[in-house]
């Protein structure tokens, strides 16, 4: 599936740095924070830009969606509920794994600004004892703040790690839990 897929390249200005957004023609690969990120602490103030490695023409509208998405996320996350997801096309969503029924089910029912553990999350897939796998399926998640891994937690109400670092997770957390009370779900 992706070896037959011709790959593009959008980067975004997040107010946590740069974002690669990749993929082809069928959707969205990766999502990645490019670098050591130091979250900048008002998202509010900072525009975001797109910035596409390929000409207007070579961004495929799998990857413009799932820029917008993100612009809004950071900059008017009431109108996400709305907005539709981009297609998914990494690899790990073409087969049905365990993996992917856990990034499923974290999408799907953990809202924004609000937090699972990882035992909470292995719950609700029907697997009970599979927290360290559900952390394993968090670590390979190919389109984080999309497929919101940051929301998974320890038991113990740490945070736990992060791929793109713990201070990323932190602002990300705060920055949902500051504009949830702003306007209803």
């Amino acid at each position: 599936m992706g070896s037959t897929c011709r790959m593009t390249y959008t980067v975004l200005e997040s107010p946590l740095g740069k974002i690669e957004i990749s993929g082809c023609e069928a959707g969205v690969h990766r999502v990645k924070l490019l670098g050591k990120m130091s979250p900048r602490p008002d998202s509010q103030k900072v525009a975001s830009s797109r910035d596409s490695r390929e000409s207007p023409a070579e961004t495929t509208a799998a990857l413009a969606q799932c820029a917008a998405w993100l612009e809004a996320y950071f900059c008017a996350p009431e109108l996400v509920k709305d907005l539709p997801l981009p297609p998914l096309h990494h690899p790990l969503f073409q087969q049905d794994s365990f993996r992917r029924q856990v990034l499923w089910k974290l999408m799907t029912a953990v809202k924004f600004g609000d937090t699972v553990s990882y035992q909470q999350l292995a719950a609700l897939v029907g697997k009970g004892g599979a927290a360290r796998a559900v952390g394993g399926a968090m670590r390979d998640n190919p389109v984080p703040i999309i497929i919101p891994c940051h929301r998974v937690i320890l038991s113990s109400g740490k945070l736990g790690n992060y791929t793109g670092g713990v201070a990323v997770k932190e602002w990300l957390l705060a920055h949902e839990k500051r504009l949830k009370g702003k306007w209803t779900n």
